[in-house]
């Protein structure tokens, strides 16, 4: 068995594929999830009718009102930090991640996961997941702003 593995939004779905092909010690998930379930049915619909392949890359790369929503961040540097993070992101990268979470099809239920998940996420609404432990007030970008709930949350588990 392997040490403990994690991922975070998108890279929970990775780790989930991953601890499917490897026998791992613990997964531990954040504002991610476990199977196609927790994919919101608008954003699965979308994916079956490539509705999000009409987005513009430049709208979904753009630091704006909707986008500060939807991840959460209020405070001044939660913003200028989403905002170079979505700088950062190559338009293809973010394309292709888009299509897999939206067309993800996985069924299995993984051994060994344990789910933590914001109680204010916007990207994965809380109501769509079954998660092990809530974070009060947790948005998708939760280990921005609650760093310390996580990492106490974090060192319980492991």
């Amino acid at each position: 068995m392997t040490t403990p593995r994690g991922g975070l939004s998108f890279g929970g779905l990775i780790a989930v594929e991953v601890a499917k092909q490897i026998d791992a010690q613990q997964v531990i998930l954040i504002a991610s999830a476990k199977t196609k379930s927790d994919i919101p049915f608008y954003y699965r619909f979308a994916g079956r009718l490539g509705l999000h392949r009409l987005l513009p890359t430049g709208l979904l790369k753009s630091s704006n009102f909707v986008t500060n929503w939807f991840f959460g961040t209020s405070s001044t540097f939660d913003k200028q930090l989403l905002k170079q993070i979505l700088n950062d992101t190559h338009p293809a990268f973010l394309k292709w991640a888009i299509d897999k979470v939206t067309c993800w099809t996985n069924q299995t239920q993984t051994k060994n996961i344990f789910h933590i998940h914001g109680t204010s996420d916007r990207i994965l609404p809380l109501s769509f997941i079954k998660c092990d432990q809530t974070v009060k007030n947790g948005g998708h970008l939760m280990t921005l702003n609650k760093a310390d709930q996580l990492n106490n949350i974090i060192k319980q588990q492991i």
